[in-house]
């Protein structure tokens, strides 16, 4: 049975959808001037009531993404404010993660299929094998709310489509 590369499985995904993230609010950022639309609104919209803010899927993205990449490697997950409020801020937030990302090397993440992650979140303990928690949780995550913010952007007006989603 072929092995996989957990390196290749995960940073660069993460980077190609930092990267894709950066695109979409760029073309935020000129939508907004164009239609002359207060950022805020689209900073804090949402597709639903009980839904977090296109501002908060970008910064689970980013946390999901750091924290993967960390926990692999073995090293201490750097913390973010999560307190950006303009597209500047969100944009230096992914920016910071890719450059983040882009430090690992595949010495530190290949092998790590079996190792143990035990993650704490608020009152629930989960205990993972690293493929797992690369595959069927932090992957898994990363998609949810890159889709989310996408859609976000997407249902107020922005014009993108599956090639800024895709990306290049």
């Amino acid at each position: 049975m072929p092995s996989i590369s957990m390196y290749r499985a995960s940073v660069p995904v993460f980077l190609k959808v930092l990267n894709n993230l950066n695109h979409i609010v760029d073309k935020a950022v000129v939508y907004s001037a164009e239609k002359n639309i207060d950022p805020t609104v689209l900073l804090n919209a949402r597709l639903a009531p009980n839904m977090f803010t296109f501002t908060r899927q970008i910064q689970i993205a980013t946390d999901q993404i750091k924290g993967c990449v960390s926990r692999l490697a073995g090293v201490d997950v750097p913390r973010y404010e999560d307190n950006e409020a303009t597209f500047a801020e969100v944009k230096a937030r992914i920016e910071k993660t890719i450059a983040y990302v882009s430090t690992f090397k595949p010495e530190q993440i290949d092998g790590t299929e079996d190792k143990h992650i035990s993650l704490k979140l608020g009152p629930n303990q989960y205990e993972f094998k690293g493929i797992d928690y690369l595959l069927n949780s932090v992957t898994m995550n990363v998609y949810f709310h890159y889709t989310t913010a996408y859609a976000i952007l997407r249902h107020n007006g922005l014009e993108i489509g599956k090639d800024d989603f895709l990306g290049k």
